[in-house]
């Protein structure tokens, strides 16, 4: 059988690897010849080999410039959308003076008093072993929900606002921010 395997294929000569570089080519490689399944060095810095050059050093940055200043400082009040900086009003309808100004405020939450869900549960609980249990009936929440109108007129213009109010301190807070800004008005 003359073409029985294992061995060389017949073109190849006997005693040379058939999977090498072929003869009158130089070998690549560490390895010696550069066969198949061989890394062979790449002539070229690929992906993943770093370049043997040295980095070019980092250039100094220009000169920058300041970022810009805001039209206006940092607010001495601000109630919604409308700001009160320094001697001027900004405000959506666009800043007013704040000298003449005149400002309104008004409440228009609600507050409602009301047994809260658990102090149901607790009574229904412990009425089945005591009559005691009737005493969390006197258990009582407020809840306050609505809005604050503020508007202000000043310059030939005029905005108003609306700000959402959770319980009477911040009803309260916000009148005085109110009356605070009349104060500086005048």
């Amino acid at each position: 059988m003359p073409n029985q395997y294992p061995g060389p294929p017949p073109e190849q000569p006997p005693g040379q690897n058939p999977y090498g570089t072929p003869p009158g080519t130089p070998s690549a490689g560490p390895y010696g010849e550069g066969g198949y399944g061989y890394p062979t060095a790449p002539a070229v810095p690929t992906y993943g080999y770093p370049p043997a050059v040295q980095q070019p050093q980092p250039q100094p940055y220009p000169q920058q410039q300041p970022p810009p200043q805001p039209a206006f400082g940092a607010p001495l009040l601000t109630l919604g959308d409308i700001a009160v900086n320094g001697d001027t009003i900004v405000s959506p309808a666009g800043p007013m003076p704040l000298r003449g100004a005149v400002w309104t405020a008004t409440d228009m939450s609600r507050t409602e008093e009301r047994i809260p869900p658990h102090a149901i549960v607790l009574a229904i609980l412990f009425f089945l072993l005591c009559f005691i249990g009737l005493l969390f009936l006197l258990m009582k929440e407020r809840v306050t929900t609505g809005f604050v109108q503020v508007s202000v007129n000043s310059g030939g213009r005029h905005h108003s606002t609306m700000i959402p109010v959770q319980s009477r301190n911040q009803v309260v807070y916000l009148l005085n921010q109110v009356a605070y800004a009349q104060s500086i008005s005048v």
